[in-house]
């Protein structure tokens, strides 16, 4: 089974760490993860995100620590579709967020007579305040990458 999943990946932190797992979990045991990881011409706040090169390698770095590196391939994502509209894959793991983005996918596909990729949506991880963990959040100092706020 080929997944798919992709986005900036700029701080790994439970959120993250569900995404990837969840698409292992998909994939099976034979099955290939792809990993599509924004590259740094189009990401918005430049100045405040890592580079493409950071980002890949702590990706890499997780995933070694997981046992998890030889079943993935990670690519940098070039536009807001990366490989999706061309390579078949048989799932993409999305965010609520990003689940716009997928469906919007699989009608470039339909139009262009590809197999729709069977969307799967997982939960936002909420910290401790109950609202999502992400890589600003983080940044901002107002949690850790486990969800837990930091206290001033």
């Amino acid at each position: 089974m080929k997944v798919c999943i992709g986005g900036t990946f700029d701080i790994i932190h439970k959120g993250h760490e569900l995404l990837i797992s969840k698409a292992f979990e998909i994939a099976g045991e034979n099955g290939t993860v792809f990993i599509g990881v924004t590259k740094d011409d189009l990401i918005k706040n430049k100045k405040e995100t890592r580079s493409f090169i950071y980002r890949k390698k702590s990706i890499e770095e997780f995933l070694e620590k997981k046992g998890l590196i030889t079943n993935a391939i990670i690519k940098p994502i070039k536009d807001r579709f990366g490989l999706t509209i061309n390579e078949d894959f048989d799932v993409i793991i999305v965010s609520p967020e990003t689940v716009k983005t997928a469906k919007e996918i699989n009608k470039i596909r339909e139009k262009t007579e590809k197999k729709p990729i069977e969307i799967v949506i997982i939960p936002f991880v909420l910290a401790d305040d109950g609202k999502p963990i992400s890589s600003t959040r983080i940044k901002k100092g107002e949690i850790d990458i486990e969800g837990h706020i930091i206290a001033d």
